[in-house]
């Protein structure tokens, strides 16, 4: 710490600390004050979710004796995640009161400005030092007494005023370029996206209409993978696959797994679906073989009449994955049924316009994905900057 910084617990620094009111779904309206949820405060950050927004009525307010909280106030959530995160409350244009969850700080703005303790609020020292603090065992929360003993530096208030003005321009630039970064890969996966439409979606002449039944089967046969036979297969669940990306994770073996119920039996041949709302967008082209849980369709494309990478890419384009969707939404599990899937209509090319087809899109697969590495690495890079911002500025560095 920088000499000439104290200590002084968050308490001490407000002419106001406590908690917001006990508010059960009884107590709540459709409309009159607002209440301020955990769900609305955001690391740093007021997340106004207005869409979602709950209310009480004036009778109510008085009934329970609730506690107003104002524009300038500063919201800390006792719960995760992370617990103790904070956000300075703006100007809704609607009276207010918040949750018993979270913890109303009015500082004294002569020893702490409530943007400093904000942007402290985001350091790995604040965090460390909540996280201490934390009991539960299924749910880390914090006290607001634990929390109002939370140790916060106090420089005097014209050097937070400082530091904030530089935070303010630095992280103003970094959100700029994170904005950037996200918007370039949101257009990498929309370009393959709509690529992937133009192409297997084409309705040209040339092109053959077929129902799903016509091109592929589920032959996969049920096995028991206690077996010794099975034992050291890979297992492929829903779980395991990666949305649009088709990348496999923390894939075991039937051993590895302990597995005692049947599963089916896979080849290199096959392509694996998630059969599973939300799921629907998980498809895989395995290069190995496997057993695969039945929350999976097994799907043998028809020599012949659809290429497997062909029969890959039908199933990644969002015109199948709408058909899907509309056709899964029901009670319990949502899922899409055989029926269903097989009585999917497309127009196929032949078989040689397929395999041309599903190189281009392999190209452009391989390269969205080297972009989206690219954007990915730059995003971890502005967040590690932000963190390397905040030690520098709250240990005196800058």
């Amino acid at each position: 710490m920088k000499a000439g910084w104290t200590y002084k617990n968050l308490a001490d620094l407000c002419t106001f600390f406590g908690d917001g009111d006990w508010i059960e779904s009884k107590d709540q309206s459709s409309n009159g004050i607002r209440l301020i949820q955990t769900g609305n405060v955001g690391e740093g950050v007021f997340k106004d979710r207005g869409d979602k927004a709950r209310y009480i009525n004036e009778e109510t307010f008085d009934r329970l004796r609730c506690t107003e909280i104002f524009e300038g106030d500063c919201l800390i959530s006792r719960l995760p995640d992370p617990v103790g995160r904070s956000a300075i409350l703006p100007d809704t244009g609607e009276r207010m009161i918040t949750a018993v969850d979270c913890t109303i700080v009015r500082f004294n703005h002569q020893l702490c400005l409530p943007e400093f303790f904000n942007y402290y609020s985001q350091s790995i020292e604040y965090i460390n030092n909540i996280s201490e603090r934390c009991t539960g065992t299924t749910r880390n929360r914090i006290s607001r007494s634990q929390l109002g003993n939370t140790p916060i530096p106090t420089p005097d208030v014209g050097e937070q005023r400082r530091i904030v003005t530089l935070l303010d321009e630095a992280f103003a630039d970094i959100a700029t370029a994170k904005a950037n970064a996200e918007k370039n890969l949101q257009n990498a996966r929309e370009l393959f996206d709509n690529t992937l439409q133009s192409l297997v979606d084409c309705t040209s002449s040339g092109r053959t209409k077929h129902s799903m039944a016509d091109v592929c089967d589920i032959t996969s046969k049920l096995v028991d993978p206690r077996e010794n036979q099975y034992l050291d297969l890979p297992h492929v669940g829903a779980g395991n696959i990666e949305t649009k990306t088709s990348a496999l994770v923390d894939v075991k073996t039937a051993r590895e797994e302990n597995l005692i119920s049947g599963k089916f039996l896979f080849d290199e041949s096959i392509v694996l679906y998630s059969k599973i709302r939300p799921y629907l967008m998980k498809v895989v082209r395995p290069d190995f073989n496997g057993l695969c849980s039945a929350d999976i369709y097994p799907l043998a494309p028809k020599p012949g009449v659809i290429t497997r990478d062909y029969l890959y890419y039908l199933l990644l384009a969002p015109a199948f994955t709408e058909y899907a969707i509309k056709g899964s939404a029901r009670a319990g599990m949502p899922k899409v049924n055989r029926e269903h899937l097989f009585a999917y209509q497309t127009a196929l090319p032949q078989v040689q316009e397929q395999t041309r087809i599903s190189e281009n899109l392999d190209e452009i697969a391989n390269e969205t994905t080297r972009l989206e590495s690219i954007y990915r690495q730059k995003l971890t890079a502005l967040d590690d900057l932000k963190k390397s911002l905040l030690h520098q500025a709250f240990s005196g560095q800058i």
